[in-house]
């Protein structure tokens, strides 16, 4: 897989939302184990430090599930719920131009990581989205996300994200 650039993720948010590591080198990281349910994030931190790493587990039968993690603006103050309201090209605005992981994982299967490995290098604000599109077939999307530079473009309906799988967290030093 490629990764996910600005480009892709304002693909993904336009496509139907009208409601994005480094590794450390420190000894006392954290792996915080993230589980992705039909349709929201359960096991996310309020606060992580400098080096720690999410990882995503997938509990849903039937939905393939990501953890798209992106750095917020240092001097933004509006909730999650209120950044995802805004139109996309708001949003993107408001995020860092790459994203800061991508992890995804199907329903039974292991996590892969498409963009970094989960470990958050720098301290900031973090909102954490899927945008995957609900009911796509989790086999065609990953064949299709393995030959595309961004979300691969597959059947199904509105993004994950508008059924409210977002979420946010803060890293610190």
């Amino acid at each position: 897989m490629r990764g996910v650039t600005r480009q892709s993720l304002s693909i993904a948010l336009a496509v139907g939302v009208t409601a994005g590591a480094t590794a450390g080198c420190g000894s006392d990281e954290q792996t915080h184990t993230v589980t992705a349910t039909d349709f929201a994030y359960a096991g996310i931190p309020e606060t992580m430090s400098v080096g720690d790493q999410l990882e995503l587990e997938n509990e849903s039968e039937t939905e393939i599930h990501e953890l798209v993690a992106f750095r917020l603006a240092d001097d933004e103050t509006r909730s999650i719920e209120e950044l995802v309201a805004l139109p996309p090209d708001e949003l993107l605005g408001l995020v860092s131009p790459e994203p800061a992981a991508v992890l995804l994982a199907a329903p039974g299967g292991d996590m892969i990581a498409a963009v970094g490995d989960g470990t958050f290098a720098e301290p900031g604000r973090y909102g954490v989205i899927c945008v995957i599109p609900t009911g796509a077939d989790p086999d065609e999307y990953l064949a299709a996300a393995a030959e595309s530079d961004g979300p691969p473009d597959v059947a199904g309906g509105p993004p994950h994200i508008v059924s409210g799988m977002f979420d946010e967290f803060t890293v610190e030093n």
